[in-house]
């Protein structure tokens, strides 16, 4: 349970960036898995062998991958969207771009899988571990406090800022938003960008707990698209139940049964639930 929690904290962080791209631009990032695992390498780099503080390799997993979403908007979605007449243009837009990060991280990188030095020491011990006693490391507790500080200090931009305002007005209505002086173009950019932002920050987050490589990118998109199909297509709070959900249903199925066996269970529960509940727990029809 403990671990679930663990997971959940940070799978929610991922789908919340998947879902803020989604809820803005109708487009579905195949590439947000990569994106995570570019931001574990930068924190790999900065934190693991360059010595720097581990906040420095937040921010700068955090910053990076915020302009590598800016570079995939301009230049790769919005002249899509633009000039596409048929919404499966932008999706293989995504796939092309997933696929792109993907080889240039194996180019780059190689297979070899990396992890970093532990962030905190020590751990705290709840009762008789023999007996069903919980064993909570300090470094693991300090990724789902981090997750929870980030989630919430998103919800409370989005909420009370005056860009995050405009962010909502253009999931809401994008036309409407642009008749009330809303600068349309930008907000979609600084959505993606945070989109972006937040797959890195899970992706450093992570590196510390199970280490990154090249290929780990399609495993966290598909994990991605599970959390907002539970939650809701495009739904912040259906993205925070759908990947905490996710997490206590991984971090309990790997306790009690073999590897495989979880997640072909997890797909099978998936299948049953979208069919009496298509849009998710609090996802609504589009139009």
């Amino acid at each position: 349970m403990v671990n679930g929690l663990v997971l959940g904290c940070v799978y929610a962080l991922i789908a919340l960036g998947l879902t803020m791209v989604f809820s803005i631009m109708r487009v579905v990032n195949f590439a947000h898995g990569q994106m995570f695992m570019l931001g574990a390498f930068i924190c790999y780099y900065v934190y693991g062998q360059f010595g720097m503080p581990f906040w420095f390799g937040l921010l700068s997993a955090a910053a990076a991958l915020a302009l590598v979403g800016v570079a995939f908007n301009r230049f790769f979605f919005q002249p899509v969207l633009a000039n596409a007449t048929r919404e499966e243009n932008s999706m293989l837009m995504a796939v092309g771009t997933a696929l792109l990060l993907e080889n240039l991280a194996l180019t780059v990188f190689g297979e070899k899988q990396r992890g970093v030095p532990a962030v905190a020491d020590g751990v705290w011990v709840f009762g008789d571990v023999a007996e069903g006693g919980v064993i909570l490391t300090h470094a693991n507790a300090l990724v789902a406090a981090l997750s929870a500080v980030f989630i919430v200090a998103l919800l409370l931009f989005v909420q009370y800022s005056r860009p995050g305002r405009a962010l909502r007005a253009v999931a809401q209505d994008k036309e409407a938003a642009r008749l009330q002086g809303v600068n349309v173009k930008a907000t979609t950019t600084l959505g993606f960008a945070i989109g972006a932002a937040l797959a890195g920050l899970a992706g450093a987050l992570l590196v510390t707990v199970y280490g990154v490589n090249s290929g780990v990118g399609t495993g966290y998109s598909t994990k991605a698209f599970i959390m907002i199909m539970i939650g809701g297509a495009g739904v912040t709070s259906g993205a925070i139940v759908g990947g905490i959900l996710l997490g206590f249903a991984e971090a309990i199925g790997y306790d009690l049964l073999p590897g495989s066996v979880t997640y072909l269970l997890i797909f099978v529960g998936m299948i049953v639930f979208l069919i009496f509940k298509p849009n998710g727990l609090y996802g609504k029809p589009w139009g």
